[in-house]
């Protein structure tokens, strides 16, 4: 069991280091437990796939949420994504709100976000697992190390990337990025608990196209279709 990561583009020649640390393999040993043991989301084939759906080299946008959600059937590998038929969750229901003040785009009623990820936009947790109904459980186990490595990665990397960093455990991240050469946008959390207090009419959305345009990139076309095929779900192992 998750003896080898599920990663199968250019992200495994720039993470496989990460994969040989001694941390990965403590990692790796409390996962194979926890996932014998308890209900952990996602599915154990879908941890990596953030990194499956948005590869290195194509990497255009950064959008760092925290941990997966912890209900049944919503995480799926995407941060702040659900799948098909799945209720939309409240702070994705939020970004939805600012899309369409942002850029006039009616929410939708699902919550895939399958067609920002394959335009470049990686949708990237810093903590890849969590117990089901605990959430945070999975906190300070590894992830963030790896999580960590795969930022820097991007950072350092000779095409720049708009990092939008939503709240203070995404803001923490800015340690790792090179704000001379990338984009960094910044807001507090889309959360019921905050999204009044700045994150409405702080158009993350705009302001990412105009910065990738300036870089010479085709913006992304935030637009998501009114409707999307159901997708097979697969319960935690």
């Amino acid at each position: 069991m998750i003896m080898k990561p599920f990663i199968h583009n250019d992200w495994w020649g720039v993470l496989e280091p990460e994969f040989h640390q001694a941390y990965y393999s403590q990692l790796h040993n409390f996962l194979k437990n926890e996932y014998q043991h308890q209900t952990i989301y996602p599915e154990m084939h879908h941890i990596f796939e953030a990194f499956n759906w948005t590869p290195f080299s194509e990497v255009k946008v950064v959008i760092l949420g925290q941990d997966p959600y912890h209900g049944p059937h919503q995480a799926h590998g995407l941060s702040f994504s659900v799948l098909p038929g799945v209720q939309v969750p409240p702070s994705l229901q939020n970004i939805y709100k600012e899309l369409k003040n942002d850029l006039g785009y009616e929410p939708v009623k699902h919550g895939y976000l399958e067609k920002w990820a394959k335009q470049g936009v990686l949708l990237l947790n810093s903590v890849l697992t969590v117990r089901d109904g605990q959430a945070f459980s999975h906190r300070g186990k590894g992830w963030e190390q790896l999580t960590d490595a795969a930022i820097k990665a991007l950072s350092d990397r000779a095409q720049p990337v708009v990092f939008i960093l939503w709240g203070r455990a995404a803001q923490s991240k800015i340690k790792l990025i090179n704000t001379d050469t990338n984009i960094v946008l910044q807001s507090v959390h889309p959360s019921p608990l905050s999204a009044n207090r700045g994150f409405f009419g702080s158009k993350p959305f705009s302001k990412t196209n105009e910065a990738l345009e300036a870089m010479g990139e085709k913006p992304i076309d935030w637009r998501l279709p009114e409707k999307v095929d159901t997708v097979e779900r697969d319960d935690a192992m």
